[in-house]
């Protein structure tokens, strides 16, 4: 069992897998670009001490993600047991 939540809300070490990305535009097209797609598999490394930006790890890369940006993004993660 999954849960879909927004990249913004997923804790520190949590991973999940990209299911939608709800950016238009030049925003949409920066989020592909740093390799944020639909299938992707993404994992939570870090927050700045006001938790913005959050520092993402996906394909080997870490990058660093404005709030504002990460609640364009679902992701799924696993359900809590």
């Amino acid at each position: 069992m999954t849960k879909n939540i927004n990249l913004r809300e997923m804790p520190v070490g949590q991973k999940g897998i990209i299911r939608r990305i709800n950016a238009n535009g030049i925003v949409n097209q920066r989020i592909r670009d740093m390799g944020l797609v639909p299938g992707a598999q993404v994992m939570v490394v870090g927050k700045a001490p006001l938790k913005d930006p959050v520092a993402l790890r996906i394909f080997d890369t870490t990058i660093a993600l404005r709030n504002r940006e990460a609640d364009f993004i679902r992701v799924d993660i696993p359900a809590a047991q």
